[in-house]
């Protein structure tokens, strides 16, 4: 009856930590859609991987021990101290759509466009809980585009604004509220306002690397900002990403974006997969969960898996053999890496412009 009872207990008891299992490696072609310039009809078979995050009960935290290609990880390590868990799937899906964006203006700068940017505002990438910003009902992917009356274009926009504030000072912002779809999909309403009574900065709050602002904040909203920006595409593009969260997709989402916007075969006409966070200048940044997704990929049948530098040996410890993995760092060397493997140049089917 006692051992009932504790496992009763046990599996009743949420904890803070979290589950990565591997999830499915997914071909990107069908998700794309492109109109306004010329795409190939044939694309190469590329895969996006993922993973799955299940939450976790203390009797589940001991079964999944007896599991193979397990990740145990702490909520902090997703969100950042102080953070609620009810901004987990809006901070992935937000980290979902800057990764489209990113992947958009990097596949077409490689083909030879110039794609221009507008800066747009402050962006809201996570909000503690207790906060300033928490009792404003500011939540992630809102975007703040004034405050006080000036106008934000930037995230060192909104720190020039409040960092030398008195403590308890009102201050009037201007926030277009973030739409999410229940798949995902992010939107934004018009800008309305928001009066947020800033608090005092926490002891040990790093110092503004924002220009013209120096030593530590005095006043603190609570929240993590990214700048929001505008990229004017020469082509109309959307990736239907439902239900998947995170930035890890973005090197395979450009490596497919460039297959379809130019002539050949990027791959060799190869299966291939890629994990990987890109930004829009073609840098590829780590990503988590690496050794689960090489499993992904090898059930899926890749023969390459494009992976950040730093995590291959990761990969390559989870790879059975018949699975070649690639370490890059940049987008420029993925497509290098691919003519190795036979691939072509990508020569686009629309002349830049």
């Amino acid at each position: 009856m006692v051992v009932l009872a504790a496992v009763i207990g046990l599996g009743s008891w949420n904890i803070s930590t979290y589950a990565i299992t591997p999830g499915d490696a997914t071909p990107v072609a069908p998700l794309v859609k492109i109109h306004g310039v010329r795409t190939d009809p044939r694309p190469d078979r590329i895969m996006l991987t993922d993973v799955y995050l299940q939450s976790l009960t203390a009797l589940r935290w001991l079964t999944m021990h007896l599991q193979p290609h397990v990740e145990f990880v702490t909520i902090d390590q997703f969100l950042g101290p102080g953070v609620p868990t009810d901004e987990l799937q809006a901070q992935g899906y937000l980290q979902m759509s800057d990764s489209k964006q990113a992947a958009e203006v990097a596949a077409f700068r490689a083909l030879g466009w110039r794609i221009p940017s507008t800066a747009t505002g402050a962006v809201v990438t996570a909000v503690v809980a207790p906060s300033p910003a928490r009792s404003a009902d500011i939540h992630v992917a809102d975007e703040i585009v004034s405050a006080n009356g000036q106008p934000v274009r930037s995230s060192c926009g909104l720190v020039g604004v409040v960092h030398s504030l008195t403590p308890g000072t009102a201050v009037r912002l201007e926030v277009a509220r973030a739409r999410i779809s229940s798949q995902g999909d992010i939107s934004w309403k018009a800008p309305s306002p928001v009066t947020v009574r800033t608090a005092a900065a926490p002891r040990g709050d790093a110092a503004s690397k924002c220009p013209g602002v120096t030593g530590a904040s005095r006043s603190w909203l609570g929240v993590s900002i990214e700048d929001g920006l505008h990229y004017a595409l020469p082509a109309t593009v959307t990736i239907n990403t439902a239900n998947i969260g995170g930035p890890s997709a973005g090197l395979a989402m450009t490596l497919t974006l460039i297959d379809q916007l130019s002539s050949g075969s990027l791959t060799g006409h190869q299966a291939i997969a890629a994990t990987g966070e890109i930004d829009s200048s073609g840098t590829v940044y780590d990503v988590g969960g690496v050794a689960e997704k090489t499993v992904a990929v090898q059930r899926a049948g890749a023969k390459y898996f494009f992976v950040p530098q730093v995590e291959v040996a990761t990969a390559t410890q989870a790879a059975q053999p018949g699975l070649k993995i690639f370490g890059v760092t940049t987008l420029a060397q993925a497509l290098r890496d691919l003519r190795r493997i036979g691939g072509d140049a990508p020569i686009p089917l629309t002349l830049p412009r």
